[in-house]
């Protein structure tokens, strides 16, 4: 994605159902369960890299012993800086006790993350600032062992000051920029009563039941509890994703089916999706249920993570992103005028790389029919030659675009960095014919479109095509989201300002000025979550004539290389993605109330000029 955006999270949880002699035996190591868990957070990374967390809680353990450990970190490589420092300190502990990982006990007792049950998170900050103490899980302590609480999760709250207010607590200025801090005061609160009618035995199911229904948003949350026992909750609608495996050994959750597979080296049909308003809930002796603790309602799930988020190395990812690069080809077809001897097409780099192929693939089964009815046309008059000819017939690939990375790192001063933005990528010198080629390149989406015109276009037109088309293997983002992606500012979008400057050059600039006065009467009425006026905004034009509105926005002025821009369709989008069907960001079909307000109030602070979330 050439316009970078926070968004995500990552999320890992492990139940050993055995003890640690028994891993110590089968597995060769007491830490299995952590090498585990350090497995599924690394290849989840790509969820979460502004900060990372570890709480592991021991079973069992003697009077007055603790039992309830957490690590956080906001390194410039927090899962790295994590284990890092655990290994430090199973090192000085071998100074005094050379063979101490020989002794489950002693390894238990003396290193504070090897527990039965662990919970690591990876972070994208949304809300709060970027420092360790918004890094996930958050911890409640209390004397009473079951009421001690971690929580940790991928989800964005659109409610959280309502939250408060419900179990009456003024948060603190710390809580008041973290939606997990509701989530977990709600939570702890329905399972401090929950224990207090069973100590013995609380039922975790009844508080999820009356915790969850007051929580709107997309949410997948995982939580270990100081008596033992562990869940993982999904949000009615599926936005957030959530997967598990479980066999006689382990009970494991994470965000991403792929990880769990990869990690535990097991096949697709054993790591299975947690289904919508459903809580994985392991108990204290590793007994697990399947509870349904909110009633599933339409599924929303969250289609970027097919076109972008999730890594492509899950197999139905592959296929799908494949899918949406193959659906693009007729719309590019027509735009070169079916010319594909004088077309190159490249991608973005890195993660547009799997929709390019499926581009590809679109091409060559065009080219594919057309060498059919080439050679089928001759009838008698066939010659080797020509066979040759045609035959040779390729599509025509090259590597245009090359991101520099490192480009980013050390620059601080504002002057430099707008010279150096032009920069962060570089081109392949003599793969385009000057004036004679027109360049076709893939990228995931286009949010802001502030990279493409700054960078990619200005670098693309240094070779001189006849012609640049940009194709976005996603439909045009037009409205906030508020579910646990980083994008929250209607100004920020490319689409949206694309419109903007349309309903100005069109006469019709007091459609900006009705919506503002309309969203304010909402506003007045306290009905903010009952229509998204936004849309308003877009109805008076076509989709492509936003398109080519981008296109000249992304177009520098001192660039004279024709620019076109490409979408993917709401239409292919769901044919190609057909289990994910949220589509909000693209269409303003929000799944829950809270998504109407985010982005009526998202409007507000537009017209008011006010840089700050909706939410």
């Amino acid at each position: 994605m050439s316009d970078a955006i926070k968004h995500e999270c990552g999320l890992a949880l492990i139940r050993l159902r055995k003890d640690f002699s028994y891993y110590l035996q089968q597995h060769g190591t007491v830490m299995y369960g952590l090498n585990k868990l350090y497995l599924l957070m690394e290849k989840q990374h790509n969820r979460g890299q502004d900060g990372a967390g570890i709480a592991a809680v021991k079973l069992n353990t003697t009077n007055g012993s603790p039992f309830l450990h957490r690590v956080r970190s906001n390194a410039q490589q927090p899962i790295a800086d994590l284990f890092f420092k655990l290994g430090v300190e199973i090192n000085e502990l071998e100074k005094y006790q050379p063979d101490i990982k020989k002794h489950p006990e002693l390894m238990k007792g003396h290193v504070p993350l090897v527990g039965e049950l662990l919970l690591g998170h990876l972070r994208y900050g949304t809300q709060g600032k970027n420092d360790v103490e918004f890094c996930h899980p958050f911890i409640k302590r209390d004397f009473t062992p079951g009421k001690n609480l971690a929580l940790a999760g991928n989800f964005n709250l659109v409610n959280k000051d309502e939250l408060f207010d419900l179990i009456n607590i003024n948060p603190g200025p710390f809580q008041k920029q973290s939606d997990l801090a509701a989530m977990m005061e709600v939570i702890h609160h329905f399972l401090a009563l929950e224990e207090d009618k069973n100590p013995a035995k609380a039922c975790i199911a009844n508080a999820l039941r009356k915790a969850a229904v007051l929580f709107d948003g997309g949410f997948t949350v995982g939580g270990l509890t100081g008596n033992g026992a562990s869940f993982v909750l999904r949000d009615a609608h599926g936005i957030r994703p959530a997967y598990y495996y479980i066999d006689d050994e382990v009970v494991v959750a994470a965000s991403e089916r792929a990880a769990i597979r990869t990690s535990f080296n097991v096949g697709e049909n054993e790591v299975h999706e947690l289904m919508p308003g459903k809580a994985l809930i392991i108990d204290a002796d590793g007994n697990y249920v399947m509870e349904q603790v909110l009633e599933p309602k339409e599924r929303k799930a969250c289609s970027f993570e097919r076109i972008y988020f999730s890594r492509g190395s899950d197999e139905k990812i592959y296929r799908e992103r494949i899918a949406l690069g193959y659906h693009l080809s007729k719309g590019v077809l027509d735009a070169v005028n079916y010319d594909l001897k004088n077309t190159i097409f490249s991608y973005i780099p890195n993660t547009a790389e799997v929709a390019y192929f499926g581009l590809c693939k679109g091409m060559e089964d065009y080219l594919n029919q057309t060498k059919v009815e080439r050679i089928l046309s001759w009838g008698n008059d066939v010659t080797e030659e020509k066979l040759q000819s045609i035959i040779n017939r390729k599509i025509r690939q090259e590597k245009i675009a090359i991101k520099d990375v490192k480009l980013r790192t050390f620059i601080t001063e504002d002057s430099s960095r707008d010279e150096m933005v032009q920069h962060v990528y570089d081109i392949t010198y003599g793969t385009v014919r000057k004036n004679e080629d027109t360049l076709v390149v893939i990228d995931d989406s286009i949010v802001r479109g502030t990279t493409l015109k700054e960078s990619i276009v200005r670098m693309l037109a240094r070779l001189q095509p006849k012609k640049i088309i940009v194709v976005s293997s996603a439909p045009q983002i037009r409205y906030p989201d508020c579910y646990g992606i980083d994008m929250s500012k209607l100004g920020d979008f490319i689409a949206f300002r694309a419109a903007i400057e349309l309903l100005k050059e069109s006469g019709n600039e007091c459609i900006i000025e009705d919506v503002h006065q309309k969203i304010l009467e909402l506003e007045r009425c306290n009905k903010l979550t009952e229509e998204n006026m936004v849309r308003h905004i877009y109805k008076p034009f076509t989709t492509q004539e936003i398109s080519d509105k981008i296109a000249r926005l992304i177009t520098p002025k001192d660039i004279t290389v024709p620019v076109q821009v490409i979408y993917q369709t709401i239409e292919d989008l769901h044919e190609s993605c057909p289990t994910n069907t949220g589509d909000w960001y693209f269409t303003g079909n929000y799944p829950t109330p809270g998504g109407n307000r985010v982005v009526n109030k998202a409007f507000l602070n537009y017209i008011a000029k006010k840089n700050v979330r909706g939410y």
